[in-house]
């Protein structure tokens, strides 16, 4: 690499959970183009084959400070709490490999992250690509939220960073298998607002999620984020939480206007929707109810 390279902030880990497909290369790339690198770059690899290794030796050439890790565990959630327990520095992000990080995404997590407390930071998360994407947040205001809200979700975790310590009072990600593929986060965030956690939206911090989807894959996904979602309210449901069992009541109620209203106006989109929640809501809220979940009172 020729010229200076970034500074380098000294007490921040970046974790990467990846399945080392060629997603990888482009999220290491923009990490290694950024105007601040971070003092480590753990990539938790869950392939079980060396796919990944090229991109890891591309971005380590560049100057970054990148180990690859594998994991013989399964599910985005052992992959980020293999992550967490291997950080060393005060603070970590956690970005996937199927996003972008803005080149001032390190440099403005430096610089918030000592000033912020013991809080959650999360940020802007743009549509990155011709494709869809159905998990983006594009406000303009910042925001703190210091409780969950009853029509919502407020935490995106390729876009977060926070004091380590933080897991001695949240604890890490559910391992559950009922939220192997989707709701691991929700859950994870309704549990740090629990713990008395805020979880605070900078909407200057952004990462660029990748549009990746065809309208053909629309139902699968919303079944399995319905499914997900389900499995976070089991979760809390077997725990007697009330709020989250009127969210859930909601939702089940929702599925089915959204399929009526996306048959009568011929909108494909809201039909994936309502089928999807129709279809995945209550298998997954059945499967979580069986899920005693993380110990962290």
């Amino acid at each position: 690499m020729t010229g200076a390279q970034p500074a380098v902030a000294g007490e921040l880990t970046v974790v990467v959970p990846t399945l080392g497909g060629a997603y990888l290369a482009g999220c290491l790339e923009s990490i290694a183009a950024g105007t601040m690198w971070p003092a480590r770059v753990l990539v938790i690899d869950q392939s079980g084959n060396d796919a990944a290794l090229a991109h890891m030796h591309a971005v380590q050439m560049s100057g970054v400070p990148a180990q690859h890790v594998r994991s013989a565990e399964q599910g985005i959630s052992a992959a980020t709490n293999e992550g967490l327990r291997l950080v060393r520095t005060t603070y970590v992000a956690v970005t996937h490999d199927d996003c972008r990080v803005r080149r001032d995404w390190i440099e403005r997590l430096a610089d918030r992250l000592p000033a912020a407390g013991d809080v959650i930071t999360t940020g802007r998360v743009e549509p990155e690509g011709d494709g869809i994407v159905l998990t983006v947040k594009v406000d303009h205001a910042p925001a703190v939220y210091s409780k969950p809200l009853p029509d919502g979700d407020v935490l995106f975790p390729p876009n977060m960073a926070f004091p380590i310590r933080l897991i001695r009072r949240i604890g890490g990600f559910d391992e559950h298998p009922s939220l192997a593929t989707a709701g691991e986060d929700n859950e994870w965030a309704h549990r740090a607002l629990r713990a008395g956690v805020p979880i605070v939206y900078e909407p200057a911090v952004v990462v660029g999620h990748l549009a990746r989807h065809q309208p053909g894959d629309l139902l699968a996904l919303y079944s399995r984020y319905a499914r997900g979602q389900g499995a976070f309210y089991g979760t809390w449901i077997r725990r007697g939480d009330l709020f989250i069992l009127r969210r859930a009541v909601r939702d089940l109620l929702r599925g089915p206007w959204l399929l009526l209203r996306g048959w009568l106006t011929r909108n494909h989109e809201l039909v994936a929707m309502g089928r999807g929640e129709v279809t995945g809501l209550l298998p997954g809220i059945l499967a979580g109810i069986h899920n005693p979940g993380v110990d962290y009172d």
